[in-house]
């Protein structure tokens, strides 16, 4: 299949990256790929899902990936899976004969290895450049799900209309279901039984980058996971200390050991990132030198420094993730800079999950949540317009319509956009500035 056909495909199903930022998967194809690789790190503790969907799907993610590698015309295709996956590497060895020039890279069980810089030089060996993006180095980046959702969409003809989601932490049943996108956080957490605290906090994604959430928010098409917390629980103190919280405690502890530069997995590839140094600068307000304020826009954001480096407990993440915002709303625009060494001690610097997990306290939460693969009922379905990167798509329905699941409610603007899609059929009760509220037939 041309690229041109199977970006047309991708565009009107409403594919995007289902395990990040939710680009639209149709921009990633280029023919200056000579290398394809598919994401099965798990990037972030207690998450299953992408595991468990290419265990049970192995096939079909495969013919799709062998599909996307044809059309760019890549030399290579690459699994990057986690060695501790077995049952999943047994699914993708059944099949691998198949497909010629596709092999299974196995990855250490490490953090962040879902890092899309960090996979391409463990399968690689290339290193991105500092800001860059993957295609520069001739590498496109494809996620488990979103794998199988072109699969779905290439041979099903079925557009984007539900989402797996990992729900572990306080609850009765930890699992991984199958959603109607727009489904609310409440009901997604009540598919895994009771609620085993009386104030729970949603942490929405992975412990690591993810972001609290209420309980009315809709499921998108970039949610992985739910993690329900307590109020009390040591991650959510520390995810949620004010700004100025976080400065003043830096001026007054950090000791400049350098930890949190040793073990940042982007400095270690030889970016320039150094958050001691932006500490010190941050902390004194010491404003002679911009490079420290700067170089926060090749911080990856994975939270290692904050979460697990600081003997001192201090919050450098954040710290510089609030500076690149500014930066970036004052139009700073990031310095062109190339990639330096890669540091000869970065294979003995790798954070093992399972000790991260303890760090975080954690470990507990770590069961199995089975993958429940059949697509669950909602009762009604608050459908965004803008679940990815680029502009929002314009709202092609009106309430009273009816409509089916699979139906245009969304229609792709110019520019970087897709087509979104009724997850269920029923009513639109309500069709908003940025949204479309659909009732389930027979509510």
């Amino acid at each position: 299949m041309e690229i041109a056909e199977l970006s047309g495909i991708l565009r009107d199903n409403g594919i995007v990256g289902a395990g990040g930022a939710g680009f639209p998967t149709y921009g990633k194809l280029s023919e200056k790929a000579d290398t394809v690789l598919m994401n099965c790190a798990e990037c972030e503790p207690l998450l299953k899902l992408h595991r468990q969907l290419l265990a049970e799907h192995a096939h079909e993610i495969m013919k799709a990936f062998a599909l996307v590698a044809d059309s760019v015309g890549a030399k290579e295709a690459i699994i990057g899976i986690k060695e501790e996956y077995g049952s999943t590497i047994e699914a993708l060895e059944e099949y691998i004969g198949e497909f010629p020039g596709m092999k299974i890279h196995r990855l250490p069980g490490a953090y962040p290895m879902g890092d899309e810089v960090v996979l391409i030089y463990e399968a690689t060996g290339r290193v991105v450049r500092p800001g860059g993006l993957p295609i520069e180095c001739g590498i496109a980046v494809f996620n488990v799900e979103t794998l199988y959702n072109v699969y779905r969409a290439v041979w099903e003809k079925h557009p984007v209309t539900d989402k797996c989601v990992t729900v572990v932490g306080e609850v009765e049943r930890p699992v991984t279901v199958r959603v109607p996108i727009g489904t609310r956080i409440r009901d997604v957490v009540a598919m895994a039984g009771a609620v085993t605290v009386k104030e729970p906090v949603y942490l929405l994604g992975g412990p690591m980058m993810g972001r609290f959430g209420a309980a009315h928010e809709p499921v998108t098409k970039t949610t992985n996971a739910v993690i329900v917390l307590p109020r009390d629980h040591i991650l959510v103190q520390k995810k949620s200390t004010r700004f100025s919280t976080s400065v003043a405690r830096a001026a007054s502890s950090c000791c400049q050991c350098q930890t949190c530069t040793d073990l940042c997995p982007r400095h270690a590839l030889g970016h320039p990132i150094e958050p001691h140094l932006f500490m010190r600068s941050a902390a004194n307000r010491d404003f002679s030198n911009l490079e420290p304020f700067l170089d926060t826009y090749f911080c990856s954001s994975c939270g290692l420094c904050e979460l697990y480096s600081c003997p001192q407990g201090l919050a450098p993440r954040s710290m510089m993730a609030e500076y690149k915002a500014g930066l970036r709303k004052e139009g700073v625009k990031p310095p062109a800079v190339e990639a330096g060494a890669v540091k000869e001690s970065r294979q003995y610097r790798r954070v093992p999950e399972e000790r991260l997990m303890a760090r975080l306290g954690l470990s507990r939460y770590d069961k199995a949540a089975p993958l429940d693969d059949y697509v669950r009922g909602a009762e009604s379905v608050k459908v965004l317009l803008s679940q990815h990167i680029g502009a929002p798509a314009g709202a092609a329905v009106k309430a009273g319509d009816q409509v089916k699941c699979g139906d245009l409610v969304g229609r792709a603007a110019e520019g970087l956009s897709v087509n979104i899609h009724a997850p269920i059929d029923g009513t639109v009760s309500e069709a908003g500035e940025g949204y479309v509220i659909i009732t389930a037939s027979g509510r």
